[in-house]
C-alpha cells in the first residue's frame, strides 16, 4: 500500500487564537487522513501492512477421504465443497496414520519418528528446546492460538503454552466425549483446559472449540499477524451429536452410529463455515492463508464409550469412508494417510487441484517462509516450503516420502509412483510394492516382479529408519 501524507497547512488565521483553532482543525483532518490512508483505522489494512499473511490451520480428527461430499460422501458438506471449488485442493496430501504423529510432523517440519512418536502420545512428545511452528512464528511477531486437541503431552506442564502458543484451549489429551469432555479413564481423564488450567464447561465439543476460535479472532486488532490452529476432535469416537444435527441427516443414512457420524461431519462443516465467516466479518479473509485437512484416514472402530466416563453414546462401528483408497486409520496404505486437504488464500492461491505429493511436514517450512522466519540453527526439516508451488504452481520437485506407523512395526516409502510398504522387521517382514500411477487402490503387489527396485528401496527405507528416535524424549524426563 502506498501512502502520501497531505501537507499540513501553515496557520494563517487572524490572531493567535484563530491560528490555534485553525491549526488544530487542520491537524485533526491531517491525522484522520493519515489513519485512513495507512490503514491504522482498518483491521484489514493494518494486517496487510505487515506484508505477511495470517494463518489459520484447521485439522479434523479421523476424517476419511470419502467422508466429504466433494469426494462422494453421503453427508452434505456445503462449506467445504464451496471452499474446495474456490480454492486449491491438494489431491495427494499425506499425513501419519494416527493422531499424535501427524501433530508432531506439523509442529516440527520433521518426520514424527525422529522423536520416537509413532502412536497416540500422552507423555511429552517433544524435547523442551524444540522449535515448533508456533514458537517460530511467535518469535517474528505472530500471535499464536490453539483451540482444540493437543495430544503431544496430556498433562498441563507439557501443554501447548510451553511450545509457542500464547493462548490454548480444549483437550490436552486426545479425542474426548462430546458432552462431558473427558478423555479415556486413567491419569489423563480430566483434560479440558484453558491455558493449561483444567476447567469444566457445558456444551458440545465441536461448538466449544469453534466458539473459542471465533472469540479469539474477534480480539485480533490487526496490529500483528496471527497463527490460529484449530484441531477439532470431530469425527473421532465416541460420537453423539446434538438433536438439531441428527435431524438434518439424509434419510438414506440409517442406524444410530452412521446417523451420528454423518451429523458429526455436517456439524464440523458448519463450524468451518463459521470460522470463515468470522474472518470475512473482520475483514481478514483476503490476507489469511486458510488450510483444512485431517490428521489421518477414517476409522471403522467401535463407537465404544466404555473406556470413557459415560456419555451414553450409540453403540456400533464407525463408518469411516476412505474410498477409493485401500485401508483405514492406522494403516500405511493410502486410506490411512491420504486425506482431504484444501488451501485457500484469495488473490494468491488460485482455484484448482495440485496433484503433486505433499506432506504434513511441509507446512512448518511453508509458514516460516511466509512469516519471514530465519533459522538461527539448522532445524533439520524433512519437509519443504510449498509457497511457490501454491502461489505460482511450480512443480513440486521429486523427493522420497518416508513414514513409520504405529509402534514402528509398519514403514513405508514413496518414490515417485512407487510405494513400498513393509510390515514387521528382520527376515519375517512382509514387503509390498505398488505403482500408484497405475494402481492407486494398491491391489497389485509388484514385489516379485520388481526385485531390484525392492532391494534399492529397502536400502533407502532402512537408512531413513536409522534416524528415527534421534530426538526422543528420554523416559526419565517424562
Amino acid at each position: 500500500m502506498s501512502f502520501v501524507a497531505p501537507l499540513l497547512p501553515v496557520c494563517c488565521g487572524p490572531g493567535r487564537a484563530g491560528c490555534s483553532r485553525n491549526f488544530l482543525a487542520h491537524l485533526v483532518v491531517w491525522l484522520l487522513l493519515i489513519f485512513t490512508q495507512t490503514g491504522y483505522a482498518a483491521t484489514t489494512d493494518a494486517a496487510e501492512s505487515t506484508g505477511r499473511p495470517n494463518i489459520v490451520f484447521v485439522m479434523a480428527d479421523d476424517l476419511g477421504w470419502g467422508d466429504v461430499a466433494f469426494h462422494g460422501g453421503s453427508a452434505p458438506t456445503p462449506n467445504l465443497d464451496r471452499l474446495a471449488k474456490e480454492s486449491t485442493e491438494l489431491t495427494a496430501h499425506y499425513v501419519a496414520p494416527v493422531c499424535s504423529p501427524t501433530r508432531t510432523g506439523l509442529m516440527t517440519g520433521r518426520y514424527w519418528s525422529r522423536y520416537g512418536v509413532t502412536g497416540p502420545q500422552n507423555e511429552r512428545a517433544l524435547p523442551w528446546d524444540t522449535v515448533t511452528v508456533a514458537s517460530a512464528l511467535k518469535s517474528v511477531g505472530y500471535r499464536t492460538c490453539l483451540t482444540g486437541k493437543w495430544h503431544l503431552g496430556s498433562s498441563p506442564e507439557w501443554g501447548p503454552n510451553h511450545f509457542g502458543f500464547e493462548h490454548s484451549y480444549g483437550s490436552l489429551a486426545g479425542g474426548v466425549t462430546p458432552w462431558l469432555h473427558f478423555y479415556k479413564m486413567g491419569p489423563y481423564t480430566e483434560t479440558w483446559h484453558r491455558n493449561e488450567e483444567r476447567i469444566e464447561e457445558s456444551g458440545h465439543v465441536t461448538d466449544l472449540i469453534t466458539n473459542e476460535a471465533i472469540q479469539w479472532l474477534d480480539k485480533q486488532d490487526g496490529e500483528a499477524p496471527f497463527f490460529l490452529y484449530v484441531p477439532y476432535t470431530a469425527v473421532h469416537l465416541p460420537v453423539k451429536e446434538p438433536a438439531e444435527w441428527v435431524a438434518q441427516v439424509p434419510k438414506s443414512i440409517t442406524d444410530d452410529v452412521p446417523i451420528h457420524y454423518a451429523a458429526s461431519i455436517m456439524h464440523l462443516d458448519d463450524c468451518v463455515g463459521k470460522i470463515l465467516k468470522a474472518l470475512d466479518e473482520k475483514g481478514l479473509r483476503d490476507n489469511t492463508l486458510f488450510v483444512f485437512t485431517s490428521d489421518n484416514g477414517g476409522s471403522t472402530a467401535e463407537n465404544d464409550d466404555t473406556k470413557y466416563p459415560a456419555d451414553d453414546c450409540p453403540k456400533g462401528k464407525l463408518p469411516g469412508n476412505n474410498l477409493p483408497w485401500r485401508g483405514k486409520k492406522g494403516d500405511l496404505y493410502e486410506g490411512g494417510v491420504r486425506v482431504p486437504t484444501i488451501v485457500s488464500w484469495p488473490g494468491h492461491v488460485q482455484a484448482g487441484q495440485l496433484n503433486d505429493a505433499v506432506h504434513i511436514i511441509d507446512w512448518m517450512p511453508t509458514f516460516c517462509e511466509l512469516a519471514g522466519y530465519e533459522m538461527k540453527e539448522d532445524l533439520q526439516w524433512d519437509g519443504m516450503s510449498l509457497v511457490s508451488h501454491l502461489t505460482e504452481r511450480t512443480p513440486v520437485p521429486h523427493r522420497i516420502h518416508y513414514a513409520a506407523g504405529p509402534s514402528g512395526r509398519f514403514r513405508s516409502l514413496r518414490d515417485g509412483d512407487w510405494k513400498l510398504v513393509v510390515q514387521g522387521t528382520g527376515a519375517v517382514r512382509r514387503v509390498e510394492l505398488f505403482n500408484l500411477g497405475r494402481d492407486p487402490g494398491e491391489k497389485d503387489n509388484r514385489y516379485q516382479m520388481e526385485t531390484e527396485r525392492v532391494v534399492r528401496m529397502l536400502a533407502v527405507l532402512d537408512e531413513m529408519a536409522t534416524h528415527d528416535a534421534e530426538n526422543k524424549v528420554p523416559d526419565d524426563q517424562q
